[in-house]
């Protein structure tokens, strides 16, 4: 399942900031000796700027000597925020919106935080790609959970890690038949009545020359494959490239593996589909939270 991540679960504390009378050349060594890409400019308690590494170079480069410029001089005036309860996807919307890599955080008209690109990044899966799954599975003990409400005879598993949680390495393999009930029920219950699916002659004069699944179900079964990793894990995002089509009552293998650890119990994984043939037909990145199962389990 899918969950709103706010702001302020990303955002980093403290905020360094510098007063506009400060000289250039001090915001550039604090940048410098403290590693970080700006410093928010703030004017008794009340942001009226940010200054970044890209604004010092830039002025350099117009003015030659700097030595008699202060922050304010350089400073990016137009002050883009966002509040701490504001999704991350708004952020991003935002930061699109505005070309600006880094957002101050606002609330009741105090500096509480700062977000970046960077930092969303490790969130939204499109904004940075993760390496692709290890051709060879760790060797774990093998182990299930009580973390599904019932198994099918039809459908295996096989899930590696350890029981008290998540961690970079662990991985996952689900296999399911999807049959021709599948795929109407699918339809059924999503709306997609796409006649690629569902009508046999209609299917004939199309480009794949058949009825073929559902792209959308046939990634669900890497929701399946995650909901057997340990703990309960739900989604924060899931990025997705289809390869190939799957053939109705075709047997297809979703694999998962952690690559990861973005934040104590978030995680990042590189999720694949195969067909009954072994061809990747879907690939991506998952980010995922890891929670423990309830104790009423």
């Amino acid at each position: 399942m899918l969950v709103p991540l706010p702001v302020r679960e990303i955002m980093r504390t403290p905020v360094k900031t510098i007063s506009p009378d400060a000289p250039v050349i001090e915001a550039a060594q604090r940048l410098r000796d403290e590693d970080i890409g700006s410093l928010v400019v703030e004017d008794g308690g009340i942001c009226v700027g940010i200054i970044t590494e890209s604004d010092i170079v830039a002025v350099t480069a117009a003015e030659g000597d700097t030595r008699a410029l202060s922050v304010g001089d350089v400073m990016a005036e137009t002050l883009v925020t966002v509040t701490p309860e504001v999704d991350i996807e708004t952020a991003v919307e935002r930061l699109r919106t505005n070309n600006v890599k880094k957002l101050p955080v606002v609330e009741d008209g105090e500096l509480v935080g700062i977000v970046t690109t960077t930092d969303i990044s490790d969130y939204i899966p499109y904004l940075r790609r993760a390496g692709g799954a290890a051709d060879e599975p760790s060797q774990r003990e093998r182990f299930t959970r009580p973390d599904t409400l019932y198994e099918d005879e039809d459908w295996t598993f096989e899930s590696y890690g350890t029981a008290d949680g998540i961690d970079v390495g662990d991985h996952v393999r689900f296999s399911k038949t999807i049959t021709q009930g599948d795929v109407e029920a699918f339809a059924e219950a999503s709306g997609d009545t796409n006649r690629l699916h569902l009508d046999t002659a209609f299917a004939d004069g199309t480009r794949f020359g058949r009825r073929i699944v559902h792209g959308t179900l046939v990634s669900g079964v890497i929701s399946a494959a995650l909901a057997r990793l340990p703990g309960l894990t739900i989604y924060l995002s899931q990025e997705l490239s289809y390869q190939g089509p799957v053939d109705i009552d075709e047997e297809v293998t979703a694999r998962c593996e952690v690559v990861e650890r973005i934040q104590d119990n978030r995680f990042r994984l590189a999720t694949a589909v195969d067909d009954s043939e072994g061809n990747c037909v879907i690939e991506g990145d998952a980010v995922v939270i890891s929670d423990p199962i309830p104790d009423t389990a």
